[in-house]
C-alpha cells in the first residue's frame, strides 16, 4: 500500500504544475517579448505612420510578426494594399492557433470573442507546454494580458521616442521576440519527426527570405509539416507491418497450454 501510494504520489507531481510557476513562466514570456514593442514603435514612426495609426496597429491587430511586416513593407515603398495583404496572410497562422487552443481551454462562449486578441505565437507556446487545463487557462491569460500592456505601452513609448533610440536593431529589441519563442519551441521537439519539420521550416523560411514578398516564406515553410509526414508515412507502415508480422510468428509459435491433470 505504502508503494502505491508513493507511486501515485509521484505521478501527480509529473501532472501537476504549480500555478505560482505556471505565472512565472507565462510573465516571463510576456515581459520578454512585450519589451520588442519598441522596436515596432520606432520602425512604425520610421515608416511614416503617425502616433495614433501606431497605437492603433497595437490595440487592434495585436501580432507583432504581422505588423513589422506591414510597417517594413510600406517603409520598402510597397503600395499599403500590398503591405496589407503580406500582413494579412503572415496572420493567417493565428487562426489555425484558436483551433487549437478552443480544444484545449473549452472558455465559456461569452470569452471567446475577447480571448481571440491573444491568440498569437506567445500564448499559443505557454498554452501548449502546460500539462493540465487548469494551468493552461492561467498560462493564456497572464501571457495574454501582461504582453497585450507592455506591446502597447511600449509602442506607444517607442514611438514616441523614435528619434532619440535610433536604430533598433543596435539594441537587439527587433530580435527578443523570435528569440523567446525560439526557446519555448526547441524542448517540445522531442522526436525525430518533429526536429525535421523544424529544419525544412527554418530552411523554406531563410532560402524563400530574399525572393518571396515579407509574409510568405512563414507561410510557404509551414509546407515542412506534410512534406515531413509524407516522407515518414512510408516508414512507420513498414515499421507496423513488420511489428504485425513479428507479433504474428510469436502467437504461432508460442508455448501451448499445458494438458489438464487427468
Amino acid at each position: 500500500m505504502a508503494q502505491q501510494t508513493a507511486r501515485a504520489d509521484t505521478t501527480a507531481d509529473d501532472t501537476d504544475k504549480p500555478d505560482r510557476a505556471v505565472v512565472r513562466d507565462a510573465l516571463g514570456v510576456g515581459v520578454a517579448v512585450g519589451l520588442s514593442g519598441f522596436a515596432f514603435g520606432v520602425t512604425s514612426a520610421g515608416s511614416g505612420l503617425g502616433l495614433l495609426q501606431t497605437c492603433v496597429l497595437s490595440l487592434l491587430v495585436f501580432t507583432g510578426a504581422s505588423q513589422f511586416a506591414l510597417v517594413g513593407a510600406l517603409a520598402a515603398g510597397g503600395s499599403p494594399f500590398t503591405a496589407a495583404a503580406g500582413a494579412f496572410f503572415l496572420g493567417v497562422r493565428n487562426a489555425f492557433y484558436g483551433l487549437r487552443l478552443s480544444h484545449l481551454l473549452a472558455l465559456p462562449r461569452a470569452v471567446r470573442p475577447l480571448a481571440a486578441q491573444w491568440v498569437i505565437d506567445e500564448t499559443t507556446a505557454v498554452t501548449l507546454a502546460q500539462p493540465t487545463r487548469r494551468a493552461r487557462r492561467i498560462g493564456f491569460t497572464v501571457t495574454g494580458l501582461t504582453l497585450y500592456v507592455l506591446w502597447n505601452l511600449t509602442t506607444l513609448l517607442g514611438a514616441l521616442g523614435a528619434k532619440a533610440i535610433g536604430d533598433t536593431r543596435a539594441w537587439g529589441l527587433d530580435a527578443a521576440g523570435p528569440a523567446v519563442f525560439l526557446a519555448l519551441l526547441a524542448p517540445m521537439l522531442r522526436t525525430a519527426t518533429e526536429r525535421a519539420v523544424a529544419g525544412l521550416a527554418v530552411l523554406l523560411g531563410l532560402g524563400l527570405l530574399p525572393v518571396l514578398p515579407a509574409g510568405a516564406p512563414v507561410l510557404v515553410a509551414a509546407l515542412a509539416a506534410p512534406i515531413a509526414l509524407v516522407t515518414e508515412g512510408p516508414r512507420v507502415g513498414r515499421g507496423r507491418r513488420a511489428a504485425g508480422a513479428a507479433e504474428g510468428t510469436r502467437g504461432a509459435d508460442g508455448p501451448t497450454k499445458p494438458k489438464e491433470d487427468r
